[in-house]
């Protein structure tokens, strides 16, 4: 099992507080000979105001020397767990969580939008400080 990330009590609990219930820490799926470890599984189980949705969450904080590498390496990560979910749990949304500094230095630029619309990458931003989530992209 991988380690926890760095922000992964910290999207927890800005989870928590905006009325999810963490389902699963971590979201184990097995697809063949392959174990997938997503950082959490999460769901409104009340359903009153996200309609009963469950979400997977992934969580990066792009802290290494090259924003770029860890984008695609994030992106291709990505992209093998969308697919696994769809296979395996396709009731379940994923969600990439990034702390602040990283939405604003990767993701609010040129490049970094245009992946996020050409991949459809769902986005948790949140504030590694406060543990509070300050922006969903859909």
């Amino acid at each position: 099992m991988p380690a926890k990330d760095i922000y992964h009590d910290a999207v927890k609990q800005a989870l928590i507080k905006e009325g999810w219930t963490v389902t699963n820490d971590p979201l184990h799926l097995r697809y063949g000979n392959f174990d997938f470890y997503i950082d959490l599984g999460a769901e409104d189980l009340l359903g009153a105001s996200k309609n009963g949705q469950q979400i997977a969450v992934e969580i990066k904080t792009f802290t290494g020397a090259s924003s770029l590498r860890e984008l695609h390496i994030a992106v291709g990560q990505l992209l093998n767990y969308r697919i696994v979910l769809e296979e395996a749990d396709p009731e379940r949304t994923l969600y990439l969580a990034i702390p602040t500094y990283a939405y604003a230095n990767v993701f609010d630029t040129p490049f970094g939008q245009l992946a996020l619309e050409k991949h459809q990458i769902k986005v948790i931003v949140f504030d590694e400080q406060t543990e509070v989530i300050t922006k969903w992209l859909k």
